[in-house]
């Protein structure tokens, strides 16, 4: 395997506070001998366990970004046992850009994995993570939201997966990041997933969906925050005691998506009509949503109804939908009330 083109400016393994980059070659029109800069932050102090943060892995994804960020300006090796290591913004030319994918490629990083250090640069991005920054962590945290086409009810989210003690680490992990919401994941499509790059590594994973419509709200990004130190303090890198703050005490509701009944897909383009909030608890056969064709007047819409009960955990953002778009997600409702523990 060839070496990672990308070189850090930090060191990984000095103890204090670094502020750098990983820095990609990129030779273009604009910038013969350039480079993708990625801003990246190291905090360390002595050997504890290490946590990796991402964010951007999606450009038009927001909560991650701004978290991560006011974090690297703020956390200090001597508040800290082990390593974080914090990269805000992960696919750097996508949120640049302020699009899902890369400009430069086209290139969706959560579908790129393990990646390839001699293919395009969003490529040699995933090759990098996966090859040098996923070795070092303990902990994984990638933090998303539904960008400009998807809205979410805020949720740290894990997989099902074969090894039951990784299994129950995750979903420890996931319950102290303390989302409203908890949810067993589906995905459709795991291949490429950085998620599935950091589990079959054996890592603790966990992920977010926090919100949506291409932006954050000042409520989607406190919840980050406070996931962010919950799972920091359930890492051991921050003292349970640096954590609490006094906020009273938090309750999280554990949500699964056991099957593809979950998601509903549109299956004609036009003006959508959500005919469901977020949150809301449906029955299997409610309407969740119409579709309505623009071409034309006096035509009745389609109705899309709901494949099973539960809570609608998902929707279509935009008003206006395309054929094999995912109009809603429904979830089973597996427990109510769980006390946030770190």
């Amino acid at each position: 395997m060839r070496a990672s083109p990308i070189q850090p400016t930090v060191d990984f393994s000095a103890d204090g506070e670094q502020h750098g980059f990983l820095k990609l070659p990129y030779s273009r029109d604009d910038s013969a001998w350039g480079a993708v800069m990625i801003p990246v932050t190291v905090v360390k102090r002595g050997d504890g366990p290490t946590v990796l943060l991402t964010g951007g892995n999606h450009g038009d994804e927001y909560e991650g970004p701004i978290a991560l960020s006011k974090l690297a300006s703020t956390l200090k090796a001597g508040d800290i046992n082990g390593r974080v290591i914090i990269v805000p913004f992960m696919n750097f030319p996508a949120f640049k850009a302020g699009t899902r994918t890369s400009p430069i490629d086209a290139g969706n990083l959560n579908r790129s994995f393990p990646g390839k250090p001699d293919g395009t640069v969003t490529e040699k991005i995933a090759d990098y993570f996966q090859r040098h920054l996923l070795p070092l962590a303990d902990y994984v945290l990638d933090i998303h939201a539904g960008g400009r086409t998807l809205d979410f009810v805020p949720f740290a989210a894990i997989h099902l997966l074969p090894d039951s003690t990784q299994q129950a680490r995750c979903e420890a992990a996931m319950r102290a990041f303390g989302a409203p919401y908890s949810m067993r994941m589906l995905e459709l499509d795991s291949v490429g997933l950085f998620d599935s790059a950091v589990e079959e590594a054996g890592k603790v994973f966990v992920s977010t969906e926090l919100g949506g419509g291409g932006s954050a709200t000042a409520a989607s990004v406190a919840i980050a925050e406070r996931g962010v130190y919950g799972l920091l303090a359930h890492a051991g890198v921050l003292s349970k005691e640096t954590f609490d703050n006094g906020e009273k005490a938090r309750t999280t509701m554990l949500l699964d998506m056991p099957d593809g009944s979950c998601y509903t897909t549109s299956e004609h383009s036009g003006l959508l009509e959500m005919c469901r909030d977020l949150g809301d608890i449906v029955q299997q056969d409610d309407v969740l949503a119409r579709v309505y064709d623009a071409t034309r007047t006096g035509t009745a819409p389609v109705e899309y109804r709901a494949k099973r009960g539960g809570l609608l955990a998902a929707r279509h953002f935009p008003g206006l939908v395309q054929i094999g778009d995912t109009v809603a997600v429904v979830a089973d409702i597996v427990e109510r009330n769980i006390p946030v523990a770190i």
